[in-house]
């Protein structure tokens, strides 16, 4: 039963029925409404401030994930770049030196060459800091791989040029000089036999006598043949390629031609005295890439351990040279 209320009104002194207006009614309505919403909302908003969503959980819970798979990531690339270093050093210090090569400079092998779209697919991360130091580990990584592989792809050919290699290495003496008697001047400074002062001598002097045969040391091409004035008199030059070259000086006579190709042992010439020489001998000489080199280390082929030894003990003399 619905209840009826009733209010004293001073004007008539009677007790009357009250009536509520529908226009109040509704605003008591709203105003109970707007009132659990706004306090709904505030209880929603402090609850959050403490407690996280589900989507902030769920959030969360991958950046975690993500964090320990950077992490695993990040140990598996410093075992890489470690393996990938190791490689790089024994391609320098062993594979390279076998072949007498220069190694790779560090610069070239840590050079970026991303492409343009690969700088800004990393640009666009929005500022990933974590994907950025992998993208960026990555790339160095994979350049220095490109560079490794084109290395092996060079130590490959020299692999295979080593036969040809070996063969125009300088490796035995010009003259025959089985008991090593013949060495008479070494590489270095000696006494010159004309002016009498210390000169840098850039050969070996094989005395022996007028017509001893000569032998080219290497296979290889002859450069030049015969007397240019160059003070070594009836000369010949070989190019063995490899950056190597010999030169065979104060002959009496020669047996080869410009641009003839000619083989280890063949005879090239003959012992003489031509030139600026003092008396009938072999002036030797190696160059490697250009540069004088001594040429008692190209002796292999044809000495002993103990003959090797003696022979650079005999060229290491302070002496006065024939040329």
């Amino acid at each position: 039963m619905k209840k009826i209320k009733y209010y004293y009104n001073t004007n008539t002194l009677r007790y009357e029925k009250l009536v509520v207006p529908l226009r109040v009614k509704l605003l008591r309505v709203l105003s109970f409404i707007a009132a659990a919403i706004v306090t709904a909302f505030t209880i929603v908003a402090i609850a959050f401030q403490f407690v996280d969503s589900p989507k902030e959980k769920l959030m969360r819970m991958q950046n975690e994930r993500i964090r320990e798979d950077y992490v695993l990531l990040n140990t598996k690339l410093g075992s890489v770049q470690q393996q990938l270093t190791e490689l790089e050093k024994r391609d320098n210090q062993v594979y390279r030196a076998i072949f007498e090569a220069n190694p790779v400079p560090d610069s070239a092998r840590a050079k970026l060459m991303e492409k343009q779209n690969e700088v800004k697919l990393v640009e666009s991360m929005e500022d990933n800091d974590l994907a950025f130091s992998i993208a960026s580990t990555l790339d160095n990584l994979t350049n220095r791989m490109k560079f490794q592989q084109k290395s092996y792809n060079d130590i490959e050919n020299m692999i295979r040029n080593k036969e040809q290699l070996l063969a125009c290495t300088p490796a035995i003496q010009p003259v025959s000089n089985k008991d090593l008697s013949r060495i008479a001047s070494g590489f270095g400074y000696r006494i010159d036999p004309v002016y009498k002062t210390t000169r840098f001598h850039a050969g070996l002097d094989f005395a022996a006598p007028l017509g001893t045969p000569i032998y080219a040391t290497a296979d290889g091409r002859i450069e030049e043949s015969g007397n240019t004035g160059n003070g070594y008199g009836i000369h010949v030059l070989i190019n063995h390629g490899f950056g190597y070259e010999t030169l065979y000086g104060h002959m009496v006579k020669v047996k080869v031609r410009n641009g003839q190709k000619i083989k280890r042992g063949e005879v090239i010439g003959w012992v003489g005295s031509t030139g600026k020489s003092t008396g009938p001998h072999c002036h030797y000489e190696v160059y490697k890439n250009g540069i004088h080199v001594d040429p008692v280390y190209f002796f292999y082929n044809d000495l002993t351990p103990e003959q090797f030894d003696r022979i650079v003990k005999m060229a290491s003399v302070s002496n006065q040279s024939f040329d």
